[in-house]
């Protein structure tokens, strides 16, 4: 357990700060939404099915989106990187 924690101690978060900045500290709501997202592209029956490890790099990326640190990830791996911050329009 303590091999665990020094591990992902980058990526475990300080409930005690987001409790006293009244942030949100649940995440079971999100949970249930990607278990079920999950559980329904996993299944044997669809035509394309997900890894367990793709699921997990899936999701890790959409972290970053929502993050808003994909854009800092790209520029830190590749410093030639430009930034677009082009808004990209959606149509109904």
């Amino acid at each position: 357990m303590r091999r665990y924690l020094n591990n992902n101690c980058d990526s475990l978060p300080d409930y005690g700060r987001r409790y006293r900045a009244g942030e949100r500290i649940s995440t079971a709501f999100v949970e249930s939404a990607v278990n079920q997202i999950i559980d329904k592209r996993m299944s044997k029956s669809q035509q394309m099915r997900w890894s367990p490890h793709s699921a997990h790099l899936l999701l890790q990326v959409r972290t970053r989106v929502l993050d808003g640190r994909l854009r800092q990830d790209f520029a830190s791996w590749y410093p030639g990187f430009s930034a677009n911050d082009s808004t990209v329009r959606t149509t109904a």
